[in-house]
């Protein structure tokens, strides 16, 4: 079975208030977070426009957290030497972004960074079976892309169960992430199927404490591990 520290949360930026974002980070610090996730977007493979590498390395220079780079843009391989030079720690790409998956994580992989790889909503898990074995981490998509403070899709639940299933057969033991609609609600309920990093945004940044909400999340999926099947 899985120890409690097993479960990891991952503070989502996106939802926090870039004016006072250094406070933010220092705060989930505080509730002992260990990694921070960060949501590129280019408004073309999904409708919204984030941030890119300068970011990603004034973030460099202002933590010491694990930098999680989700990069939900087109063509991703084209800008993975970017992110890692500026500090991304761990690196992941959709599936549906590009027709060459297995390059982009041998890329990452090259950097020394983490390498994961993405699927939406609508995408199956199925998809994935070439690239497993050579992947640190598998995020799945609880919301559609785009925009934080979404609802929860249960249907990634099913995903999750899929995943830990056939990880059972992989000597690569990728961990699996889930991100969207992720709070008090729902964390029992991904953890029990088998994820074992959570993105938290709106839950997090939007609640009068980010660091005593990252506390009570981590409390959630500590408990939650117990209930695994």
């Amino acid at each position: 079975m899985a120890s409690a520290s097993s479960v990891e949360i991952a503070p989502s930026i996106l939802a926090a208030d870039f004016a006072t974002l250094g406070d933010a980070i220092h705060a989930v610090e505080r509730g002992g977070a260990r990694i921070l996730h960060v949501d590129v977007m280019d408004g073309h493979f999904v409708p919204n426009i984030s941030i890119g590498v300068p970011v990603v390395a004034s973030l460099r220079k202002a933590t010491q957290l694990t930098l999680d780079v989700h990069l939900m843009i087109e063509s991703p391989e084209r800008y993975i030497d970017a992110f890692a030079e500026a500090g991304a720690d761990m690196i992941s790409v959709h599936q549906e972004a590009t027709p060459h998956l297995h390059r982009a994580v041998h890329a990452i992989r090259e950097h020394g960074r983490k390498a994961g790889v993405v699927v939406n909503p609508g995408t199956p898990v199925s998809t994935l079976t070439e690239v497993l074995p050579e992947v640190d981490y598998v995020l799945v998509m609880s919301v559609n892309p785009g925009f934080g403070g979404q609802s929860f899709i249960p249907g990634a639940i099913d995903k999750i169960a899929q995943l830990r299933q056939m990880r059972s057969g992989y000597t690569q033991a990728f961990r699996i992430e889930v991100d969207g609609g992720i709070g008090p609600g729902t964390v029992a309920s991904v953890v029990r199927a088998g994820a074992e990093i959570l993105v938290a945004g709106t839950s997090v940044f939007r609640s009068p404490d980010p660091a005593s909400a990252v506390r009570e999340l981590q409390r959630l999926a500590s408990e939650a591990v117990l209930q695994r099947a």
